[in-house]
């Protein structure tokens, strides 16, 4: 019985065009709301925290302006007022219905912020928080682990930075519905996502690492490891991996490495699994073309699109890893134990 995690990951591509159709009319008003701002803040917890990192990213790298990560705790607990004239925050949620996100954006535009909701809850308190609203079109999602509305997230955080006049063609967007198909087909119809998934249920933990563009799936692909499949996965970026916690890779503790073709932190990341690979460890690879595959020990394959929109196809062959791992070791993908569709963090 195909699992319900397994029939959304197939559903993304369709979730994809119908976002990108959506979303790229609401240009106008993403522009006349950066024109009114210097920088960016981003809000948001678990998945839309990885989809974030991925927003920082753009804002930085394509669109020139510097992207913070929010603690919501400044809000809720703290209750201290700043000083956020001339900042875009912009709160994810996947429902719409977080109340610690829903507080946090309320917060910023009382401290003086211009506001973007990310979320598939139309109609839910953060859409109507907002002062613009992108609503993705991912339909409702059964699975507990998400997977189309982390994606659709990833397309309105590029149609965002198109908006804050990132150095890009919007069309690249049109191109990626086509590449998660491909990846779909491509992946499921190799040898390496069963030996993968066959070797990672023998092993207690694994590290996944990336840099740049590719960090925040590298952040979601080991949240994905953690909760469907109760591994202990730690997601870090190679520099920070190579500052000391890379004494924890060994026999035992393989490394999931990801890389985007085309990115300026390619090279390392390549260099990094050569080396891990030298030290009798085990590399699997995801993306960077044929550099990183060589290096790897079994690679999955990557999305051909320009490093700005890489990682919505990057996590998909992921996804597909996590759903068959976790059958692999007899766990329910869909249903993970102690988690819930939407969660309340509180204060």
């Amino acid at each position: 019985m195909t699992s319900r995690m397994r029939q959304e990951i197939g559903q993304q591509p369709e979730a994809l065009r119908q976002t990108v159709a959506t979303l790229l009319p609401e240009l106008g008003a993403v522009r006349a709301a950066a024109a009114r701002t210097r920088q960016v803040l981003f809000i948001a917890r678990g998945s839309s925290d990885n989809a974030a990192v991925y927003g920082r990213y753009l804002s930085e790298a394509y669109a020139g302006r510097l992207g913070t990560l929010a603690a919501p705790s400044i809000a809720t607990s703290y209750k201290r007022r700043l000083d956020l004239d001339g900042v875009l925050a912009v709160a994810i949620s996947q429902s719409g219905r977080t109340e610690e996100i829903v507080e946090t954006l309320e917060w910023a535009k009382a401290c003086g912020a211009v506001t973007v909701g990310v979320t598939n809850g139309e109609g839910s308190p953060l859409a109507e928080a907002a002062d613009v609203a992108l609503l993705t079109k991912a339909g409702e999602e059964l699975a507990v682990p998400a997977t189309k509305t982390y994606t659709t997230q990833l397309a309105a955080l590029a149609v965002l930075a198109v908006g804050l006049g990132a150095d890009v063609d919007p069309d690249d967007l049109l191109r990626v519905p086509d590449e998660m198909e491909r990846l779909i087909a491509e992946t499921e119809g190799s040898d390496a996502l069963e030996k993968i998934a066959a070797e990672l249920a023998k092993v207690p933990g694994t590290v996944v690492s990336a840099r740049g563009i590719a960090f925040g799936t590298a952040l979601e692909l080991a949240l994905k490891l953690k909760e469907a499949c109760y591994l202990h996965a730690m997601g870090l970026s190679y520099a920070d991996l190579l500052h000391g916690p890379i004494a924890v890779v060994d026999a035992d503790t393989p490394a999931i490495v990801l890389g985007a073709e085309g990115s300026p932190t390619l090279e390392g990341t390549v260099a990094l699994a050569e080396r891990v690979t030298g030290a009798g460890a085990r590399v699997y690879g995801i993306g960077g073309g044929a550099d990183l595959a060589s290096a790897a020990s079994v690679a999955l394959p990557g999305p051909r699109l320009p490093e700005w929109v890489a990682p919505l196809g990057l996590i998909v062959p992921g996804q597909l890893l996590v759903e068959r791992l976790a059958r692999t070791l007899g766990i329910d993908p869909d249903n993970p134990r102690g988690l819930r569709k939407v969660t309340q963090t509180g204060a």
